[in-house]
């Protein structure tokens, strides 16, 4: 994992009860190749809500279960529903990662089966949202921000109220579960900028156990 990994010396920092950013915990530089090949194999394309609106964020996923949102609703399976074929194997660096995150931040044991990877240009946001598609809540959710900074608000486990503001730079990764597994939580819209690795885009890889 040292390839991966960069400065988190600093260990996690809860920001809720929790939740826990790790700063730094990994780069764009070491992780893009992985997404490049998922992205290869699986292209990032713009998911439409059951309303019929188009989000925001590009999306792709790998693992042996990919999350999908389309008129038919929001769902977990294991074919991308463009191609037919199973969704690309979830990159064993990937995988460790996300193990490694969850430690760290108090949630051992984290074997994710899903990873859904976001392409956010200058711009593009997401609304608040639960992550309540999945069966087992007791598993943490792990969040990898990649590239542009962003700005993560984090609710309550009911909607509205005020956010939690959690800057995210380039290799953090935000930890949430227990009594924060079923907060609501939003991306801000990304601001302009440019990154060495991935130009005017923000990469948002969220892992979790799905099934």
């Amino acid at each position: 994992m040292a390839d991966l990994l960069g400065d988190a010396r600093s260990g996690p920092w809860q920001i809720l009860p929790g939740v826990h950013r790790l700063a730094g915990f990994t780069a764009a530089a070491a992780l893009m190749p992985e997404i490049d090949r998922v992205a290869a194999a699986a292209p990032f394309r713009f998911m439409v809500t059951p309303g019929g609106q188009p989000m925001s964020a590009a999306m792709t996923n790998c693992g042996p279960l990919g999350w999908v949102s389309d008129r038919a609703g929001y769902r977990y399976g294991p074919t991308d529903p463009e191609t037919g074929r199973p969704w690309p194997a979830m990159p064993a660096p990937l995988a460790a990662l996300a193990r490694t995150a969850a430690a760290v931040a108090g949630f051992p044991g984290f074997d994710p089966d899903a990873c859904l990877i976001n392409r956010y240009a200058v711009g593009a946001r997401m609304g608040a949202h639960q992550d309540r598609d999945e069966r087992d809540f007791g598993q943490p959710i792990v969040s990898v921000s990649l590239g542009l900074p962003a700005v993560f608000a984090m609710y309550g486990p009911k909607r509205g109220g005020r956010a939690t503001p959690i800057p995210v730079a380039d290799g953090d990764v935000v930890v949430f579960g227990g009594p924060a597994r079923r907060n609501y939580h939003a991306v801000r819209a990304i601001k302009p900028g440019h990154h060495p690795v991935t130009g005017p885009y923000r990469f948002n890889v969220t892992f979790r156990k799905a099934g």
